[in-house]
């Protein structure tokens, strides 16, 4: 059975599965949501705990990064509509940050068992704290999962979006620890007469002519 839902959880490269729900922001079917946009999204183990708050409020206090590379942000709970409307309320009241991204009440976790955000080991009936990266052809880009004790890098969140997005735009793969204004790795050649173009270049930094490097 266990290998059975491992095979089905979602994986990197496959469409993101379909579905409709509930949410802080009125209903939601996720490949309109999606469409034409980057989403990110996010799940958390439960509204009202401090953990997720500080989670979830540093989504919200980066909406500006996220509108301006076009990337929708979608969170989710198995909790319902009404702990979720509270919850948003309470935090914007305490702390003037609104979560107003759209929220999922996930109560039968279909979303969840859909994307594989509940993980037994760690809990029942509380989601993970899972990310999924999708694109705007509705293809899961990057899947984290954290454990429900440690918070989220959310510089890393966003650091991964900028890979990705780049990586696209500049057709070229991204080293160790990059960040914007690094260089980019430059696809290795596939042919002899590849390789014999590739060390005679002089504008790339070459390791070897497996392993050169641009700027973009």
């Amino acid at each position: 059975m266990d290998n059975q839902v491992l095979q089905a959880m979602p994986r990197i490269g496959d469409k993101a599965p379909d579905f409709k729900a509930l949410t802080t922001t009125g209903p939601m079917t996720f490949s309109e949501f999606n469409k034409g946009s980057w989403v990110i999204m996010f799940s958390h183990p439960a509204d009202f705990t401090p953990v997720c708050t500080t989670e979830l409020s540093a989504f919200a206090m980066d909406k500006k990064f996220y509108q301006e590379r076009n990337t929708k942000l979608i969170g989710l709970s198995i909790d319902s509509i009404h702990s979720h409307l509270a919850w948003v309320n309470n935090v914007r009241e305490k702390t003037d940050v609104y979560m107003d991204f759209p929220i999922i009440a996930d109560l039968d976790m279909k979303v969840a068992h859909l994307y594989g955000m509940l993980h037994p080991g760690e809990s029942e009936t509380a989601a993970v704290r899972a990310v999924f990266v999708i694109d705007p052809k509705g293809v899961i880009r990057l899947i984290l999962y954290y454990p429900l004790n440690i918070g989220r890098n959310m510089e890393e969140i966003k650091r991964i979006l900028i890979a990705l997005q780049t990586a696209d735009e500049k057709k070229v793969a991204l080293p160790v620890n990059w960040k914007p204004g690094d260089k980019a790795i430059v696809p290795p050649p596939k042919t002899l007469v590849e390789m014999d173009e590739r060390i005679a270049n002089t504008e790339y930094e070459k390791v070897d002519f497996y392993l050169s490097k641009k700027a973009i």
